[in-house]
């Protein structure tokens, strides 16, 4: 969170001191920023797998996840999508995924949430075979993308082990991507990472208005 605040301080510094600048200043300061990033970005690596987790209270985190679906189908990769804890309902972006039968492979696994399906026993099983589904797609170096949707709130009820996970996440190809989202993700998996995105809730409809979720917006 320090950091954080240092981050937004010497941002806001950074704009205000922007502000005050002549327009040849401000172009001189701009090129040397151009040239920094630039010397940054050739001296970066041209390609990672990367394990991506989404994670904290506020939502979004399958939005964002599936906003990187939809660019790997873009660039005409093949991606396994596997959902836990939902799958009581059809999920809407499952019938848009369709127009990439070809390339998409999606498997809404879950029951529901925990106080409809009220049956510990079966979520585990469910989360065990949606577990097992998905490290199909890890392992398969076709998948150049894979997405466990809400694998951490499966982690976070104890339906799955987090060193498990890590076992399989360490069998993906060099060059493949994992997404991991849900709240509550463990802190050895945050660790493991190369990407983590925290949602922050400032303010939900449901919880201050009483709005009840929403086609298009929820699901």
């Amino acid at each position: 969170m320090k950091s954080q605040e240092n981050w937004e301080s010497t941002s806001d510094a950074a704009v205000a001191e922007a502000s005050s600048l002549t327009p040849e200043q401000y172009q001189k300061k701009m090129q040397r920023r151009k040239e920094v990033q630039e010397k940054r970005i050739a001296q970066a690596s041209p390609n990672k797998g990367l394990i991506i987790v989404n994670t904290g209270n506020g939502k979004g985190k399958t939005t964002a996840a599936l906003g990187m679906v939809l660019r790997s189908l873009g660039h005409g990769y093949k991606v396994g999508i596997i959902q836990f804890i939902k799958g009581a309902w059809e999920p809407s972006e499952k019938k848009v995924f369709e127009l990439w039968q070809d390339q998409l492979e999606f498997h809404a696994m879950g029951e529901g949430f925990t106080w409809e399906t009220q049956n510990r026993d079966r979520d585990t099983e469910k989360a065990l075979a949606a577990w097992d589904k998905g490290l199909e797609y890890i392992r398969n170096p076709e998948f150049k993308l894979v997405l466990l949707d809400e694998i951490n709130v499966a982690l976070k009820l104890g339906y799955l082990k987090i060193e498990e996970i890590l076992t399989g996440l360490e069998q993906k190809p060099a060059d493949s991507h994992v997404i991991l989202t849900g709240r509550g993700a463990p802190k050895a998996l945050i660790e493991t990472a190369d990407l983590v995105t925290e949602m922050n809730l400032v303010k939900h409809p449901f919880r201050e208005q009483g709005v009840k979720a929403q086609p298009g917006i929820e699901f």
